[in-house]
């Protein structure tokens, strides 16, 4: 069965935090569904720290105990070779790429995934230049995203071909997969939705409308079509209606900004906000609820949990047609789904300018690209109004979506990563590699090796037939003796991961007796493995005055 060693970083699964936002909720979601779902007997970790490869052990043992971890540190990537594959937690593959290739490019696959994509499309180009094989994919949650991606790289790679002249510019591999839930979580005993809607002052025959995400009109959905269409609904039916926004606010100005815009343009509407950061209320929260409501309108969404999570609730959804959302929601079938307009290409190249230029930050960008554009409010107030006065329709709509839903549990969606990093694993045996890197050439020709870089800085580099000697006769202990000092000295303290194990140094200092040794004859004496670090351990030796050339070094012409 196909496997992948998981990078695992609190960054890209934590929810416990202040600045929560949908891809850590994906995240930790995928992570669980993966331990649960993926029929592994055993999971590999790739972690730059030892307390992270603990805490993914405590996350495997409590979601699927008895199974195996296996630690691949971030500092010897060349051992995933004995997994096959890393799945990285975001898009950026590209180092890790050019990491690989100063190794085995051939070793192992590299699986990223798209969430927002509108952040740093950069780096999206930098997918196009990287050393990825044929082998390699970046996951993208929705067709949306991958447009959005493909987007970036298909114009980037016709630059390429006009600017340099290239003849190809491969892409990608970018297969489509959907974000998963966990659908069994999302079911409620009656006792439950009573009890919620009790806390909430919801009454029996009124009807309660649930936003579930961050509360940001700038970076996620402007809350203004929602009250103006809610208010229509709400005049319209005659029903009493409860708002109850479950999310997390920016700032106080934000949450100020949200409870004096549900004043002014829904006054009918009583405007619950909860903090959706707590546990308790992204779990519980669903039960209270007659529909689930997200009119997005911002480009940093690409695929959108939430309606999926709504469905599985069984609550009939009514979200704006935007993005992921269309891939989800089926019109007339799950919910309404709300038309939106953009405007057309080419209106808003200052905008992405000043993004670039630093005059706007990222919050600036996506803030001035979501204030044009627009959601239906008349059809978001009719769709409302329908399920408002309905209570047949939502019970219909909302058993389609607990359905549909089941095509998004992780028990349907872990297969498929397992099925994507099978077809990597086979292409790995006999696609050609790409860029294949020539004998003594750097891995990543912009990170080069500094001793290859500033070559041309010392008087000499270390030779294979330079003689080398303890300094002044100086006898192996007393060399030793002073080298612990050495390194024991805060001066030194760089020097203590990079050099010679000591019992490589013993051997070395050993051989020292006059005449000396070329350099050569001391590599030959430690393992293949480790004759890099004698190098560098014996330039550290000369350094200190500890060992010296037999033939005295003189100064470089200019």
């Amino acid at each position: 069965m196909s496997n992948a060693a998981i990078y695992f970083h609190p960054e890209g699964y934590e929810t416990t935090r202040a600045d929560l936002k949908g891809r850590h909720v994906a995240g930790e979601s995928f992570l669980i569904g993966f331990f649960r779902h993926s029929g592994l007997d055993s999971f590999a970790c790739h972690v730059d720290r030892p307390e992270l490869a603990r805490l993914f052990s405590e996350l495997a043992a409590r979601h699927a105990p008895g199974r195996r971890v296996a630690l691949y540190p971030t500092s010897e990537p060349s051992k995933l070779a004995n997994v096959g594959c890393l799945f990285l937690p975001g898009p950026g593959i590209d180092h890790h790429a050019w990491r690989r290739r100063s190794r085995d490019q051939r070793g192992y696959s590299l699986c990223g995934i798209t969430h927002t994509t509108s952040e740093s499309p950069e780096h999206l180009g930098a997918l196009a230049t990287a050393p990825l094989q044929p082998w390699d994919a970046v996951i993208c949650t929705s067709q949306a995203a991958r447009a959005s991606v493909e987007a970036v790289l298909h114009p980037y790679a016709a630059y390429l071909r006009e600017r340099l002249g290239a003849a190809e510019v491969p892409m990608p591999n970018l297969p489509v997969i959907p974000l998963g839930v966990d659908t069994d979580a999302f079911r409620f005993d009656p006792s439950v939705r009573a009890a919620e809607r009790a806390a909430l002052g919801i009454g029996t025959d009124e009807v309660a409308v649930l936003f579930m995400g961050r509360l940001s009109f700038h970076a996620k959905a402007h809350p203004l079509p929602m009250y103006l269409a809610l208010e229509q609904a709400a005049r319209l039916t005659g029903k009493r209606i409860h708002l109850i926004q479950a999310g997390w606010f920016g700032n106080d100005a934000i949450a100020a900004a949200f409870a004096e815009g549900a004043r002014r343009y829904c006054p009918s509407i009583n405007a619950i906000f909860l903090d959706g950061r707590k546990p308790e209320v992204r779990s519980r929260v669903w039960a209270a609820a007659d529909l689930f409501t997200s009119l997005v309108d911002n480009i940093q969404e690409t695929f959108g949990i939430t309606p999926v999570e709504a469905m599985a609730a069984g609550l009939p959804c009514v979200v704006t047609d935007w993005n992921g959302y269309r891939e989800t929601v089926r019109d007339g079938v799950d919910g309404f789904r709300v038309p939106t307009v953009l405007p057309p290409a080419g209106a808003a190249v200052d905008l992405a300018d000043r993004y670039a230029a630093g005059l706007d930050n990222y919050d600036h960008y996506i803030g001035r690209t979501s204030q044009i554009s627009a959601v239906d409010v008349q059809a978001a107030a009719e769709a409302y109004t329908r399920l408002v006065a309905d209570e047949g329709l939502r019970r219909r709509m909302g058993e389609a979506g607990r359905a549909r839903a089941a095509l998004f549990d992780w028990r349907a969606i872990i297969p498929q990563y397992l099925d994507v990093w099978r077809q990597l694993a086979d292409i790995r045996s006999y696609a050609p590699e790409r860029a294949p890197r020539a004998p003594g050439q750097d891995g990543n020709p912009l990170r080069p090796d500094p001793l290859r870089m500033f070559q041309s800085y010392p008087t000499r580099v270390l030779e294979p037939g330079m003689r080398l000697v303890r300094a002044d006769g100086a006898t192996r202990a007393a060399v030793s003796a002073a080298l612990a000092v050495l390194h024991a000295d805060p001066l030194n303290s760089p020097a203590r991961s990079i050099l010679s194990p000591a019992a490589d140094l013993v051997l070395a200092l050993d051989a020292l007796d006059p005449p000396g040794r070329t350099v050569d004859e001391l590599a030959v004496l430690v393992p293949p493995e480790r004759q890099v670090l004698l190098l560098r351990s014996l330039v550290h030796l000369m350094k200190f005055g500890l060992l010296r050339t037999v033939e005295p070094l003189a100064a470089r012409e200019p």
